[in-house]
């Protein structure tokens, strides 16, 4: 005899996905997430040499004007900026809108080896570069004190 595992509400489960997925008004597919707020999160790659970190951002569709490079006073990296959306105009009629837009900040915490003040960015084709140099930890400085 071989046991096979039933649910119960797959129907209902599977129906619900698809009355709430894809729902048709009016000529225009609205989908699920067009009812949540869009979070926009760039994707990054962080790495390291000898001499270097490195992070390169996936900034598709914006330029450099619309993002903002700073570091506070705890040594934190912030990447900010915003995606404007396109005007849209009277004569399209849009089935899906699968881009994300807004604003948004991506934050790293820099470490002590890094000299902050020569933190170098560039950006090109959509990706922005950043190349943190290291330099030499501080060597902790040593006071005698005389014995009275």
């Amino acid at each position: 005899m071989k046991l096979v595992r039933v649910n119960p509400f797959a129907e209902f489960d599977a129906m619900t996905r698809r009355m709430f997925n894809d729902i048709d008004r009016g000529g225009v597919v609205f989908n699920r997430s067009n009812f949540t707020q869009p979070v926009l999160t760039p994707r990054v790659d962080v790495a390291e040499d000898k001499s270097n970190f490195y992070i390169n951002a996936e900034l598709a569709g914006m330029s450099k004007e619309d993002v903002k490079i700073a570091v506070n006073e705890d040594r934190v990296l912030t990447i900010s900026g915003e995606k404007k959306q396109e005007e849209k105009t009277e004569d399209k009629n849009y089935f899906r809108v699968e881009r994300r837009y807004g604003n948004f900040s991506r934050s790293f915490n820099i470490p002590e080896t890094v000299d902050v003040a020569n933190i170098a960015a560039k950006f090109e084709n959509g990706v922005l570069h950043l190349t943190l140099p290291k330099t030499e930890p501080a060597k902790p400085s040593v006071t005698e004190i005389t014995i009275q």
